[in-house]
């Protein structure tokens, strides 16, 4: 009796509660009668198929329990290909074949690049050196920690310099005396890495795969060519104006609980000497992985290396790990296993929308809606659904399905078409509110300093701020700066 009365009080009934929404939401929608087709301006009907409505069941219930963490992430993101196979509504071969595409290994090596700089030393050694140029203030630490960042973004895939710059973090988390315990600081640290990794990355065409791929989709439906400067010029304020805000706002949410660290510069340049000379490791490591880098960013410049997909140079790293013995066989059980299960349940979620079209059918009813809107208002209705959107699927398929709708209503609008490209990859490339919107959310993640519902709750002021610097560059800036936003003006 009194065993039964203490297994009912451990029951987290909230936790339960949430996981019950999301099977009532899955079954009110998979059940409910056929909705109305999406009929887009030029009279184009795009249906709701059972599939499709399936489709939007799954993101539904999958959004619920990422959000409130009913179960680990990793076990949701099974569920989705799950449930995509038991209710028919993809075969079970597409449905898992998506847990381990190109991206989901890319985020495998970056993260064992991570672990590799870890072990060896590295990052002890960069975290030392950065903690002597920015002093003992934890707010010059923020901010520190977040331009690094950034600036890497500018010239490698936002993942890898995640997946590099997060066990620095946590070796500089180390010397604020706090343990692993939860603390301000903490928080503010390894959010604002994952917030400020998207601002970075949007400024140049190798901080994501996104910007490539919307410029060459905008080219084949305009039949624009907009250059790797071209979208830095427009980019660059944008993203350190994000950069600059992200850092005021963790500082007044996230204000970390000590000001400053005393004797932390001279902690730092001690345990930085007392680490002796590089050791043949850290130059094996460093030399691997900045090899790749290096390929990874002349990729776009060299025709040879074009046709190679970059998740195969980035592998090659981890082969190489092995091969010069940095790393060994028990080295893979440090793997975060649930991270990358988070992000390949995200991919299999995102195609599952996509080629169900279920995307297009939620893109289509939502641009419509502002085709007698004003310019502006229809601008940023699109920067919003892209926002929304790049939070649950890949920020390329949430550009690629609101793209072509929108760049149809524009003209009746006078909008020109490449505000509306530059609006939508600002807010592709920051999906503050779930882990599965981006893999450096989900690299932070690991740190065990916040919990989902926090990440999306402080993500909400984040994505204001975000939309509200988009208008900003979409009334403002980017007009005084030369873009043509309305046609003929």
């Amino acid at each position: 009796m009194v065993e039964n009365i203490a297994a009912t009080r451990n029951i987290d009934w909230k936790k339960m509660g949430f996981l019950f929404l999301g099977i009532v939401l899955f079954t009110v929608v998979y059940l409910a009668p056929a909705w109305p087709d999406a009929v887009d301006p030029m009279g184009k009907h795009f249906p709701l198929s059972r599939e499709a409505k399936g489709a939007i069941a799954i993101f539904l219930l999958a959004g619920t329990w990422w959000v409130f963490e009913v179960v680990p992430i990793g076990v949701t993101s099974l569920a989705i290909g799950v449930m995509q196979a038991l209710f028919l509504i993809r075969p079970a071969r597409d449905a898992f074949t998506d847990f381990m595409v190109p991206p989901v290994m890319f985020i495998f090596a970056s993260i064992m690049i991570g672990l590799v700089f870890t072990k060896t030393g590295l990052t002890k050694r960069l975290a030392y050196k950065m903690l002597v140029v920015v002093g003992e203030k934890t707010s010059m630490i923020y901010l520190g920690c977040f331009i690094v960042t950034a600036a890497l973004t500018h010239i490698m895939a936002h993942t890898a310099v995640a997946a590099t710059i997060y066990p620095l973090l946590v070796s500089i988390y180390a010397l604020y005396g706090e343990s692993d315990k939860k603390t301000k600081f903490g928080k503010g640290l390894f959010i604002g890495m994952a917030y400020v990794a998207g601002a970075g990355s949007i400024v140049t065409l190798l901080g994501a795969a996104r910007g490539a791929v919307a410029l060459g989709f905008y080219k084949d439906i305009v039949g624009q060519d907009i250059s790797f400067f071209h979208l830095t010029w427009y980019m660059f304020p944008v993203g350190w104006i994000m950069t600059f805000l992200l850092w005021g706002f963790f500082m007044l949410v996230f204000k970390p609980e000590k000001a400053t660290i005393p004797g932390l510069r001279e902690k730092a340049r001690q345990l930085s000497a007392e680490l002796g000379p590089l050791t043949r490791n850290e130059i094996k490591a460093a030399a691997i992985v900045g090899a790749c880098i290096v390929t990874m960013a002349l990729r776009p410049y060299i025709p040879a290396l074009q046709p190679i997909d970059k998740t195969a140079i980035i592998l090659i790293s981890s082969i190489l790990f092995f091969i010069t013995g940095i790393m060994d066989l028990d080295d893979l059980e440090a793997i975060p296993w649930n991270i990358i299960l988070l992000f390949a349940g995200a991919m299999s979620i995102g195609n599952c929308l996509w080629q169900t079209g279920a995307a297009n059918w939620m893109a289509v009813n939502w641009l419509v809606m502002f085709q007698e809107a004003n310019w502006f208002v229809f601008v940023m209705s699109i920067a919003f659904f892209v926002m929304m959107m790049t939070n649950f699927i890949m920020n390329v398929a949430a550009i690629a399905i609101s793209l072509p709708v929108a760049l149809v209503i524009a003209p009746y609008l006078g909008v020109a078409g490449e505000v509306i490209l530059f609006a939508a990859l600002v807010t592709a490339g920051m999906p503050f509110l779930l882990l599965v919107g981006a893999a450096p959310n989900a690299i932070a993640y690991d740190s065990g300093q916040f919990t989902t519902g926090e990440f999306f709750l402080y993500g909400i002021p984040a994505s204001i701020i975000l939309m509200i610097v988009t208008g900003f560059a979409v009334f403002i800036l980017w007009p005084l700066m030369g873009m043509p936003v309305l046609l003929g003006g």
